[in-house]
């Protein structure tokens, strides 16, 4: 065979080669798409969803809110042979910090001689103007406002050997400026506890 017809027999195989593998690869190289035009298939379109997103079926059940029941006073528990009844250790002033420490002086002391406190509480703060009237004229203005501030502690079963000491110590521990008064307590002192309200009273009193 001439040198000629073997170049051109290797021509050819070499052709045919190339061409098998383009064919191969043609395959595993797909043309690229740009992200915006990609659709893929989504299979669990179809799919239930089962609640997916849905969360206030897992939060507890919320409990209807009862209706607030009106305060009512204590029964007040009288006094024996041996030891009082309830008392109101009132702690009253114009300088709302001494009251405020004496109060809370009052409270520990009571823990501490295991004197039973029932409750310990804050009145409604009083304001009283002071008028001035000036050395000329008759018109009379405000110079001042003071505002006392009023605490209370409310014991009871206190004995009766017991009280004198109590009260000796709260007597000479008693700041300057603050008034102290230990009294029963009463229906009367329950009610001052809050705060007056004259229209509401007046609406009350149309209505009755």
């Amino acid at each position: 065979m001439s040198a000629l017809k073997r170049q051109i027999l290797l021509i050819q195989n070499t052709q045919a080669l190339v061409q098998a593998i383009s064919l191969i690869r043609t395959p595993l190289l797909k043309p690229q798409i740009p992200l915006g035009l990609l659709l893929p298939d989504r299979q669990y379109r179809s799919m239930p969803t089962h609640g997916i997103g849905r969360y206030r079926y897992l939060l507890p059940k919320e409990q209807p809110k009862k209706k607030k029941e009106k305060i009512q006073m204590k029964q007040i528990k009288a006094a024996t042979d041996t030891q009082y009844g309830v008392l109101n250790v009132a702690v009253s002033g114009y300088d709302m910090t001494l009251v405020e420490h004496y109060y809370q002086y009052i409270h520990n002391l009571c823990n501490h001689l295991e004197i039973k406190v029932d409750e310990s509480y804050a009145l409604p703060t009083k304001s009283t103007e002071v008028m001035v009237m000036p050395e000329q004229g008759t018109k009379m203005y405000v110079d001042m406002v003071l505002k006392t501030h009023e605490r209370v502690v409310q014991i009871s079963q206190l004995k009766a050997t017991l009280a004198p000491i109590f009260m000796e110590v709260l007597l000479k521990n008693q700041p300057e400026g603050v008034q102290l008064s230990v009294k029963e307590h009463t229906e009367t002192d329950y009610q001052t506890r809050f705060k007056a309200r004259p229209e509401l009273q007046g609406l009350i009193a149309q209505i009755g």
